[in-house]
């Protein structure tokens, strides 16, 4: 369960709204304190259109793991007849997710499509 935990940065279960829109605040800080060097990195790595092709496809399979757990929160929360309006939220992350991870295929697919194009 900790290495669970961990992966998905499981925290306790918050029953205040003001306790989760602190906690949503820090986690968006902390991801765009992050996004610095992302884009910094990002730029003097992907030189060509194969050079990008590894790191979508990690962001790819990160989500697509995300998006499969999520699922079973879904169906969990199905299955427990929890509220329509929870239940629909979560329908709509993982069609999204979903989405996400097709448009990231896509990707792939283009840089690899780019590259046998250019030779």
């Amino acid at each position: 369960m900790e290495v669970a935990a961990a992966r998905f940065g499981w925290r306790r279960a918050y029953g205040d709204t003001t306790e989760i829109d602190g906690l949503l605040s820090e986690q968006t800080e902390t991801a765009y304190t992050g996004a610095a060097n992302h884009a910094a990195l990002a730029t003097a790595k992907n030189t060509d259109v194969l050079a990008v092709q590894p790191g979508v496809l990690d962001v790819r399979g990160r989500i697509l793991a995300d998006v499969l757990y999520l699922e079973g929160v879904l169906t969990g929360a199905r299955n427990r007849s929890l509220p329509p309006e929870l239940i629909e939220h979560l329908e709509d992350a993982v069609d999204h997710g979903h989405e996400m991870t097709m448009l990231l295929a896509d990707t792939v697919r283009t840089t690899a499509a780019a590259h046998t194009a250019g030779h």
